[in-house]
């Protein structure tokens, strides 16, 4: 059933990325009303509090502290929206689920497999909503792009190509990012995580087997990329990353089926089809969507199946680690 009154959100961490999310939940205050933010940094919380006195809507205080956060709003919230550097991403998600709120988590969900198994137990535990905040898992394309695949309609799938590039590397110098500890990896485990995360929602099936290897290319954590895969049915799965492209961030997948070829990107921000016997790529009409935050409430109202609970979370954190396993044997293959 949809909700009659705004889900009422915490934004913990409120920097460049929860800002790129504000400016489509600004365009959503029938459904939401941000109680709360939860940044350490003042330059930050001033940049995003700009944000709604232009939209012309009330500032949400600041608390650093999100143990005070949950404290001082208790019974006053409804969800939270986690947008740290990910080695946070498990405390602060155990937390607000413990506090009794639903939670809409940044990619990657967390660290490692470890990390990915406590939260699914704190989901079972709590009863409360977890989504992961994978854009293509939760955009109507890459939904539409999975149903097309498992229906046969487009034969079977023989292989997958995709690649991402961003200019990464200079562009994240001297950040979070490039501190292993606290980032986890680098251009692969965060622009790429993307990547990692739609081709495995379009295979739609596990890896069996994983080569890959990274390269750091003088940094602290790794900017190039390039891993291949073995699907249980035999299929083939590619996936090239470049982090230290020209001033960019862009990428390319395609599905190679018998009878057809899909076409998207990593974020799901289109789909098109070229099916057999046909000269060119077709769009494939979708409903339109405003990000990750319309496609939570949708889950949360019951509307839509979750197409992105902490189950993918675990899928990542184990396809990431065979990723490392391989890359540490200059590319010898793994089990996955």
């Amino acid at each position: 059933m949809t909700s009659t009154t705004p889900v009422r959100v915490a934004m913990i961490g409120c920097g460049g990325m929860a800002r790129a999310h504000f400016r489509n939940m600004l365009k959503q205050t029938d459904t939401t009303q941000v109680v709360a933010m939860c940044e350490p940094s003042e330059a930050q919380y001033a940049a995003s509090a700009a944000m709604f006195e232009a939209a012309g809507q009330p500032i949400p205080p600041n608390q650093p502290d999100l143990g005070k956060l949950l404290r001082e709003h208790a019974g006053r919230l409804d969800a939270a929206f986690i947008i740290t550097p990910h080695a946070h991403h498990h405390d602060q998600t155990k937390a607000c689920l413990e506090a009794g709120l639903d939670v809409l988590l940044e990619k990657p969900m967390v660290m490692n497999a470890a990390e990915a198994r406590s939260l699914i137990e704190t989901r079972d535990r709590t009863g409360k909503l977890l989504v992961v905040a994978f854009p293509g898992s939760l955009s109507p394309q890459i939904r539409t792009a999975s149903r097309i695949l498992r229906s046969g309609e487009l034969g079977r799938m023989w292989s997958i190509s995709a690649t991402v590039w961003q200019s990464w590397g200079p562009g994240t110098a001297n950040t979070w990012r490039q501190q292993p500890e606290i980032a986890g990896g680098g251009f692969l485990f965060d622009t790429g995580a993307h990547m990692l995360n739609t081709c495995a929602d379009l295979a739609g099936e596990d890896f069996v087997e994983v080569a890959a290897w990274l390269d750091n290319n003088g940094r602290p954590v790794d900017t190039l990329g390039m891993v291949m895969g073995k699907l249980a049915s035999g299929a083939y799965v590619t996936m090239h990353g470049c982090g230290e492209a020209i001033r960019s961030c862009a990428s390319d997948v395609r599905v190679f089926c018998a009878d057809a070829i899909l076409h998207t990107d990593i974020w799901g921000k289109w789909l098109r089809i070229q099916r057999q016997g046909r000269k060119q790529l077709r769009k494939v009409p979708v409903p339109a969507s405003l990000g990750v935050w319309e496609q939570f409430l949708a889950v949360r109202d019951g509307t839509l199946p979750n197409p992105c609970p902490p189950e993918v979370g675990l899928r990542m954190a184990r396809l990431w680690d065979a990723i490392k396993a391989s890359a540490g044997q200059d590319g010898r293959p793994v089990k996955a």
